[in-house]
């Protein structure tokens, strides 16, 4: 139950609070969180990647501006609600979408743009570390980039001083401390969950393969330091509350919890931070995190291993497209309801879209998407093409037609998690939804716990869930019990006795449906294949 207005503006007043701030793919979105775990004000902005000379990018300016806006309408919020400047917090965390690619040199200049975790050009180095670690390394972690620039001999390698993730560079930029959470540290480069780091004798192997390269470093020496869930950040400077504020109000000293991955902040909203427990992120990508019970038999180019924010190793089967083909498609509909003249406000398109898709055949009357904005390694595309496929005699309805676009927002998805279920026999009992396909409830919902065949809960932090969930980890870091761990700190403090959550289990009708579509969809790879090659 939230907080009576009294005990807020206490909270407020006494930095009782605590900040979550998380750069998503579309929006930036920041929460204070309330004593009681609760969101007590929200802000946020809105921006795009750029394909920029054929690399998928933000800008610095896009970052800072992005930030700025996003803490602005945060700080407005409180003033609109409670009557209060904020001025500090109890503690607050640094969030964002994992991997990429960003290096420095020794002046703090970014060296390259930098390459996010949507970037598919790194396909040689990813297969030959996966060989030479036995471990999978895919396209998009850090290490991969940092080898295929070494492969392809640019010439910054060279000049780096440190490399890190987005949030990692937020983070230091706002307390000078070059650290990152082992969650998107082992996103990074391959984590021991034994000891809580990189994995020294990999580190150790890469330095060898580079060796005669002569470059002036060692791979730990330019990686960031790695902490886990609880571990102090360090505290916001002067400067870096000027750079998140430039207008002064927000004072520095504030603790800093390690700045985490997207994926690590999704565990945490989502309490699935234990073994057995799993949660699935839709947005512009789509990710499911499953804590194991026992290692991977095998390696998988499919199949991440990454960790909780505790360091408790976590499979991982991260698609690099999820919505934006689907949003695309809702904002078409929604032009085209204005031009009838009718109101086409974003909500109730999706709304009513959603809404249809559930009317149409399990499998989608024959009807077949694919999402592919850009590059999906789980199928092997180097570069997507967005497709629609129908022969003449499917059914072809708005039903069927936005059924088949909900359902392929998962189906490289599926692909990976049946690895994990069937090859492997990776046992999960729930999968928390999260993210902005779940915002609207039920299709997203039901589709999915058809796709993985287990039920399917979404809470009513579904569509905010990232920023929250980092919250959560600054609010673990000062708030926690002695020796107390965090699953042990979100099951008593945050999740006991919260309801809220809507749970869907797939109906035998829908399993078969959806498995039907995605025999379509394993054979329809080469019509997306010809796109690719074709179409420029």
């Amino acid at each position: 139950m939230a907080a009576q207005q009294e005990t807020v503006i206490r909270w407020i007043r006494e930095e009782r609070t605590v900040l979550g701030i998380e750069l998503g793919s579309t929006r930036i979105k920041a929460v204070l969180i309330g004593e009681d775990h609760s969101p007590i004000a929200a802000g946020n902005h809105c921006w795009e990647n750029r394909l920029a000379d054929g690399v998928w990018t933000y800008t610095l300016e896009d970052i800072w501006g992005g930030l700025q806006e996003a803490y602005r309408n945060l700080a407005c919020d409180v003033k609109e609600r409670w009557g209060e400047d904020l001025r500090k917090v109890k503690a607050m965390g640094i969030s964002a979408m994992m991997h990429g690619y960003m290096v420095f040199d020794r002046e703090g200049k970014l060296l390259t743009p930098f390459r996010t975790w949507r970037n598919t050009m790194t396909g040689e180095a990813s297969r030959r570390l996966t060989e030479l670690f036995n471990y999978p390394v895919p396209q998009r972690w850090s290490i991969a980039h940092l080898y295929q620039a070494i492969l392809n001999g640019e010439d910054h390698v060279g000049r780096i001083d440190y490399m890190t993730t987005l949030e990692g560079y937020v983070h230091w930029k706002l307390t000078g401390q070059r650290v990152l959470g082992i969650g998107d540290a082992a996103g990074m480069f391959p984590a021991d969950s034994r000891t809580h780091d990189f994995d020294q004798a990999m580190a150790e192997a890469f330095d060898r393969l580079i060796e005669e390269r002569r470059y002036p470093w060692k791979l730990r020496d330019i990686l960031p330091r790695v902490l886990t869930a609880g571990e102090d950040g360090g505290v916001l400077t002067r400067e870096g509350a000027g750079l998140l504020d430039p207008g002064g109000t927000l004072q520095p000293g504030i603790r800093m919890c390690p700045p985490e991955g997207d994926a690590g902040t999704g565990m945490a909203a989502t309490n699935s931070v234990r073994p057995r427990t799993g949660n699935v992120s839709a947005g512009t990508s789509v990710f499911a995190m499953v804590v194991l019970e026992h290692p991977l038999k095998k390696v998988h180019p499919e199949i991440d291993l990454v960790t909780t924010p505790a360091g408790d190793p976590v499979a991982m089967v991260h698609c690099n497209n999820c919505t934006s083909d689907l949003n695309g498609w809702a904002g078409l509909f929604g032009e085209f309801a204005g031009a009838l003249g009718a109101e086409a406000d974003s909500d109730k398109v999706f709304g009513l879209l959603y809404k249809k898709a559930m009317e149409g055949d399990p499998d989608c009357g024959g009807l077949l998407a694919y999402n592919y904005v850009s590059g999906e390694h789980i199928t092997g595309f180097e570069e997507g093409r967005p497709l629609f496929v129908r022969c003449p005699g499917n059914r072809f309805t708005l039903a069927n037609f936005m059924r088949a676009h909900l359902c392929t927002a998962f189906g490289a998805l599926k692909l990976g998690l049946d690895i994990l279920f069937k090859e492997e026999d990776v046992k999960l009992d729930l999968l928390l939804g999260h993210g902005g396909l779940f915002k609207t409830r039920g299709a997203g919902q039901e589709l999915m716990a058809a796709a993985a065949k287990v039920p399917v809960a979404v809470m009513e932090t579904a569509g905010e869930g990232g920023a929250w969930g980092c919250g959560l980890l600054a609010a673990y870091m000062v708030w926690k019990k002695e020796n107390e761990t965090l699953d042990e700190y979100l099951e008593r403090a945050v999740f006991a006795g919260k309801t809220g959550c809507t749970t869907r289990i797939p109906s035998k009708e829908s399993i078969a449906g959806f498995e039907r579509f995605m025999e379509r969809y394993r054979a329809g790879l080469s019509v997306e294949r010809a796109a690719v090659d074709s179409l420029r």
